[in-house]
C-alpha cells in the first residue's frame, strides 16, 4: 500500500451539521465554535424552541415529533446539509451515529461523517459478528448463542443452548442497547417468556428482532475504555471509565478512573481495548465496553463507534477536548500530540438527571420545566439540553442534564457533584436528582465498593430520604406551599391586597389546604391573628414561627428559631419548593373532586404519556395478578401495565396505536364476584 502524508489527505471542515438534539448538540456546538467552523442545527415540531437551535448559526426543521419521522431520516438529514452548505455532518450519540447506511450515504454526498468508516460500524453493528471478530483479535469474550429467526426460537434448542452455556443467562439484542431486548434468566422456567419478550423489544426498537444468549456474570463492573484512532493506523486509548451504577441496563453515574483498576489491570484493559481498535482499522472516538468479574478478569462487551454520553469525564481528567479530536481526525489529521501521551490527572463523576418517577419504578415522565436553574460552583461542569420554560416529550430519552465534577481525588469529585445537585432548582417536572444524591452520599458507592447490582441491593426510596433524614422536610415545605398560595391570592385580590388570607378583626377558624407528597397527605391548617401566625401540619404544630417574606415565589420564615428561604414554583395544582432542606413536590387535594374525574373500582391508569403498542386481554377475561393487560411505549421503552389483583377485565377504552395521556384509564378489571 502506498503511503499517504498528513497533509495530502486533510480536508477543511468549514460548516459542521449536527444531525442530533438536545444537550449533545450544544456541546458539540460549544467546541465547533471554539474551532471557527459555523454550525448547523436540526430541529422536530417538539424542539422549534430548543436551546440548541438558538445556539447554532443555522438551523433546518424536520417536520413531525417521533424520532422515525424526523432525526432518524437519513434522507431529510443529508437534504438539510445540501441546503446548508454542510462540509460534515456530527450525529452525536443514538439516532443515525451507528447507522452503517447513513456513513456511505454521506461518502456518496461528498460529505464528511465526524466517525468511523462505515465497515467498522458495520463490523460492530452485529454484537455477534462483533464477538467473533473480537475473540479473533485476542480480545476475552464471553461463550454464547444466537436467536434469529423463529426455527432458533424452537424451545428444545433455547434450552439445549442455555444448558451449555450455564444459568444465569443474559437474553441481548443484538442490534442496538440502552437495556432494551435485554433480559436476565434464572433457570429453565423464565427462559422461553424471556427470549420472546425480548425479540419483540428489540424488533420494536431496533427493527431486527435478533437476541443471543451469554454467560450471565454475578456482582459484576461495568467498566469501558475510551480509544482514539486516525486514518494513518494509529490508535491509542484514554483511560478506563466506570458505568457500573445503572437501572433498567442504563448508566446513570459514570467516573473515571475506576477504583477497582490498578496499574497493572490499566494496562491489560488498555491493551485489549487498543486491539479492538487496531482490527477495527478504527478512526475517531470509541468506547470498547467490558464486563469485569470480582477477581478482576474482564470479557468483552461491545465497541460504541460514536461519542459517549459519559465522554465529559475523560475530557476532565485527561485534559482533552475529544470532539475536537473528532473534528481533527474526520479532517484527515493525525492524532493531535495531546492524546499520545496520556496520564490522567484528579478523579470526575458524572451523573445523568433525568425527567422520570423513580418512585413508580422509573418510568419517565413529561412536563413543562417551569425552573430550571443550576448552581455554578467550583469544579462543576453541566452539560444541559432544556432550560427554565423548556418542554420535556414524551418522544425522546428523557435524560435533562449531566452533571460532572472534578476534584483531586473520587471524595472531593463526589462532594461537589451531589452539593451542585442539591443547588439546583428544578421544578415542574419529577426527576431522579433525590436518587441521585443519595447514591453519591452512601457509604458503600463512597468506598468505591460497587458493581451493576448496586440498586438492586439499596432501594431507591432508602436511598431518596430527605436530607435532613425525615419528615420535616415534606411538612415544613407543605405549610410553605400554603402560604405562598395565600400569598399569591392576596396579591391578585381587588379587595385589600395587604391583608394575609383569612385575616379578620374578629375570630375566626383557620384556613385549611391538603397537599399530596408521594403516597402521603398532609393537612395544613393556618391562621393569621391580631399577634401572630398560629399553624397546624398534621400532627406537628412548630413551637414558634416567625414569617419574614411570603410571595408566590419566595418565603422567608424561621421555624422554632432556624430561618430559610423557600423557593416556589407553582404549575396548577403542583407545588415544587426547594430549600437547604431538600426538594419537595407538592398537589394540592380538591377539596371537592369533579365526579367525572373519579376513577371506576379496578381501573389501570397510564403511568405516563405514549402510544399503545399491544392489548394482551380481551373483555371477560380472567386475569390473575401479575398478568400482562396492555404494552406501552413511551421515550424508546416498553412499559407493561400489569392488573394488581385477580379479576375479569370489564373494560377496555384503549386499542393498539392509541396515544394516551397519564393517569387515563387503560382497562378496569373488578373483582368476578361483583
Amino acid at each position: 500500500m502506498p503511503s499517504t502524508t498528513p497533509t495530502t489527505r486533510r480536508t477543511a471542515i468549514t460548516k459542521l451539521l449536527i444531525a442530533n438534539r438536545g444537550e449533545i448538540a450544544s456541546r458539540i456546538i460549544r467546541t465547533a465554535r471554539e474551532m471557527d467552523i459555523a454550525t448547523v442545527a436540526l430541529y422536530s415540531d417538539a424542539d422549534i424552541d430548543a436551546p440548541y437551535v438558538l445556539q447554532a448559526d443555522e438551523s433546518v426543521h424536520l417536520p413531525g415529533t417521533t424520532p422515525a419521522d424526523t432525526y432518524l431520516r437519513a434522507d431529510l438529514v443529508l437534504d438539510a446539509a445540501r441546503r446548508t452548505g454542510a462540509t460534515a455532518v456530527h450525529p452525536g450519540y443514538g439516532f443515525l451515529s451507528e447507522n452503517e447506511q447513513f456513513a456511505r450515504d454521506c461518502a456518496a454526498a461528498g460529505v464528511i461523517f465526524v466517525g468511523p468508516s462505515p465497515e467498522a460500524i458495520a463490523a460492530m453493528g452485529s454484537k455477534i459478528e462483533a464477538k467473533r471478530m473480537m475473540a479473533a483479535a485476542g480480545v476475552p469474550v464471553l461463550p454464547g448463542a444466537t436467536v434469529e429467526n423463529e426455527s432458533d426460537e424452537d424451545p428444545e434448542r433455547l434450552r439445549a443452548a442455555a444448558e451449555e452455556i450455564g444459568f444465569p443467562i443474559l437474553v441481548k439484542a443484538a442490534f442496538g442497547g440502552g437495556g432494551r431486548g435485554m433480559r436476565i434468566v434464572s433457570d429453565q422456567s423464565e427462559l422461553i417468556e424471556a427470549v420472546g419478550s425480548a425479540r419483540r423489544e428489540a424488533a420494536s426498537a431496533f427493527g431486527n428482532g435478533t437476541v443471543f444468549l451469554e454467560k450471565f456474570v454475578r456482582s459484576p463492573r461495568h467498566i469501558e475504555v475510551q480509544i482514539f484512532g486516525d486514518s494513518y493506523g494509529t490508535v491509542v486509548h484514554l483511560g478506563e471509565r466506570e458505568c457500573s451504577i445503572q437501572r433498567r441496563y442504563q448508566k446513570i453515574i459514570e467516573e473515571s478512573p475506576s477504583t477497582a483498576v490498578d496499574d497493572t489491570l490499566r494496562d491489560e484493559l488498555g491493551r485489549a481495548a487498543v486491539a479492538a481498535g487496531k482490527a477495527l482499522s478504527y478512526e475517531g472516538a470509541g468506547t470498547v465496553e467490558f464486563v469485569m468479574a470480582q477477581d478482576g478478569s474482564f470479557y468483552f462487551l461491545e465497541v460504541n463507534t460514536r461519542l459517549q454520553v459519559e465522554h465529559p469525564v475523560t475530557e476532565l481528567v485527561t485534559g482533552i477536548d475529544l470532539v475536537r479530536g473528532q473534528l481533527l481526525v474526520a479532517a484527515g489529521a493525525p492524532l493531535p500530540e495531546e492524546m499520545l501521551d496520556v496520564t490522567p490527572q484528579g478523579h470526575a463523576m458524572e451523573v445523568r438527571l433525568y425527567a422520570e418517577d423513580v418512585a413508580a419504578g422509573f418510568i419517565p415522565v413529561s412536563g413543562t420545566l417551569t425552573t430550571l436553574e443550576f448552581a455554578d460552583l467550583p469544579g462543576v461542569r453541566v452539560d444541559a439540553g432544556f432550560t427554565s420554560g423548556s418542554q420535556v416529550s414524551t418522544y425522546y430519552d428523557p435524560m435533562l442534564a449531566k452533571v460532572i465534577g472534578y476534584g483531586p481525588d473520587r471524595d472531593a469529585a463526589c462532594d461537589r457533584v451531589a452539593r451542585a445537585l442539591e443547588e439546583t432548582l428544578i421544578h415542574g417536572v419529577t426527576t431522579n436528582r433525590d436518587l441521585l444524591i443519595g447514591i453519591l452520599r452512601e457509604p458503600e458507592f463512597r468506598s468505591g465498593a460497587i458493581d451493576t447490582g448496586y440498586l438492586e441491593r439499596h432501594d431507591p426510596a432508602d436511598l431518596m430520604i430527605r436530607r435532613n433524614g425525615n419528615d420535616a422536610a415534606e411538612q415544613t415545605h407543605a405549610l410553605v406551599a400554603a402560604l405562598a398560595a395565600q400569598a399569591d391570592r392576596r396579591a391578585n385580590s381587588s379587595v385589600l391586597p395587604g391583608l394575609p388570607s383569612g385575616f379578620r378583626t374578629l375570630p375566626s377558624a383557620p384556613q385549611s389546604v391538603s397537599f399530596r407528597a408521594g403516597e402521603q397527605v398532609i393537612d395544613v391548617e393556618y391562621l393569621f391573628d391580631r399577634t401572630q401566625l398560629r399553624v397546624r401540619v398534621g400532627d406537628w404544630r412548630p413551637e414558634s414561627l416567625e414569617l419574614n417574606t411570603a410571595s408566590a415565589e419566595l418565603v422567608d420564615i424561621a421555624v422554632d428559631g432556624v430561618r430559610r428561604r423557600y423557593r416556589i414554583t407553582r404549575s396548577g395544582a403542583a407545588y415544587f419548593v426547594d430549600s437547604a432542606l431538600g426538594a419537595t413536590e407538592l398537589h394540592e387535594v380538591e377539596r371537592f373532586p369533579d365526579p367525572s374525574d373519579i376513577q371506576e373500582a379496578g381501573s389501570l391508569l397510564a403511568p405516563m404519556p405514549g402510544t399503545v403498542v399491544r392489548v394482551e386481554v380481551t373483555e371477560g377475561q380472567s386475569v390473575s395478578a401479575g398478568d400482562a393487560v396492555v404494552v406501552l411505549e413511551a421515550m424508546k421503552m416498553q412499559h407493561t401495565i400489569r392488573t394488581p389483583s385477580d379479576g375479569i377485565v370489564v373494560k377496555i377504552p384503549v386499542a393498539v396505536a392509541a396515544q394516551v395521556d397519564s393517569g387515563q384509564v387503560l382497562a378496569v378489571v373488578q373483582d368476578g364476584e361483583n
